[in-house]
């Protein structure tokens, strides 16, 4: 079946949330948060997201098998033009894309960039079916033009398949000079954390692999005891497998970072889970050919609570200067296209079962 696209609009959005579209077992409604974002709410036979069209295209909500996955935040609601710091508490963000990550004192970027809470010009559903199943997908496209400097699109797609509880979300960036561009981006997906939950991953579990930031940034603060926090940094620098079981009286306030170097299985595509006691599981999978930064972002303070398992990324988390000394930006030639691709969501109990064996066979090679 091609895939039919429908182009939305900002007058179709009201306070009352309507049906849009439906596709057998699917449903795409629409409605109006009382901040006047607009919200899309994609659902199928177990469950549902809610994006922001216009703003990011973020996923600001995700819920299946019966549970919420969306870190805990200050903010019910989003948030119409503002910062990043002042409209978060969404599931899945998209990063960059002329910088990323935490700005040094000689960078002049916003955190994590201009994508977080870019206004899209267009946005539209497509309705189809694949090799998976029929879907409902949200696209979207974003043009970020400077003078004499930058100028691409970035078109990001959130699909949504009947019968899944896994979302497949990609990023596409187009360099519309004919002068190449550099390029940072990231896919910041945030979990709720479960307490007592394994973290699995396709790693070598080795401090040369699973490397800890022991910088706190500047904008975030902490009322714990930094002596316990600095300890817990220390340790995990020798031995990250500390961080394995989501202990809630570990220190995570303000925040612990790490950098993983991922292994990729035969399909070049790298596994991420928190596993829940009661056998369901958080879940990212990636492509370190196109991401080959696995960023893991932990806080868990008084007012915030979240689970960044992986952060798929281009580089790390250190801002566009510090990551240019690294060697860690990308270049997009001039009139160029790249595209990166993620899939997450929760998987029951048996998939988890058949997904921690994969990933332990896999680091055992």
């Amino acid at each position: 079946m091609l895939p039919v696209a429908i182009n939305l609009d900002r007058s179709f959005f009201f306070h009352r949330e309507k049906v849009f579209a439906e596709h057998s077992k699917l449903k795409a409604s629409l409605f109006l948060y009382d901040s006047g974002v607009q919200g899309l709410r994609i659902e199928n036979e177990l469950g549902h997201i809610i994006a922001l069209p216009y703003q990011g295209q973020q996923i600001w909500d995700c819920c299946f098998l019966g549970r919420n996955l969306t870190m805990k935040s200050m903010f019910t609601d989003p948030v119409p033009n503002v910062g990043y710091l002042q409209s978060y508490g969404a599931f899945l963000l998209h990063c960059g894309a002329t910088a990323m990550g935490v700005p040094s004192k000689t960078d002049t970027h916003p955190l994590h960039g201009e994508l977080p809470n870019a206004v899209y010009e267009r946005a539209w559903l497509e309705i189809g079916e694949d090799e998976k199943g029929k879907y409902i997908s949200l696209r979207g496209q974003y043009r970020h033009c400077i003078a004499f400097n930058i100028n691409y699109t970035a078109t990001p797609s959130i699909k949504v398949y009947e019968n899944s509880s896994i979302i497949d979300v990609s990023m596409s960036i187009k360099n519309n000079r004919k002068t190449d561009m550099d390029l940072m981006y990231m896919m910041h997906i945030n979990f709720k954390p479960v307490d007592h939950s394994e973290i699995l991953y396709t790693a070598d579990y080795t401090p040369e692999k699973v490397m800890v930031h022991a910088d706190l940034p500047a904008h975030m603060q902490s009322d714990s005891d930094s002596s316990k926090l600095i300890k817990y940094l220390n340790d995990l620098k020798t031995k990250p497998e500390l961080h394995h079981v989501v202990d809630p009286g570990l220190p995570y306030d303000p925040e612990v970072v790490l950098i993983i170097k991922y292994n990729e299985d035969e399909n070049g595509n790298a596994h991420s889970m928190q596993l829940h006691p009661d056998g369901y599981a958080s879940y990212v999978s990636h492509r370190p050919s196109e991401l080959k930064y696995g960023v893991r972002w932990i806080a868990r303070t008084k007012d915030e609570d979240a689970m960044g398992l992986v952060l798929p990324a281009t580089a790390g988390h250190r801002g566009y200067t510090t990551e240019k000394e690294l060697g860690n930006l990308e270049i997009l030639p001039a009139g160029e296209i790249v595209e990166y691709h993620v899939k997450t969501g929760i998987l029951n109990p048996s998939e988890s079962e058949e997904m921690k064996k994969k990933i332990l066979t896999l680091n055992n090679k």
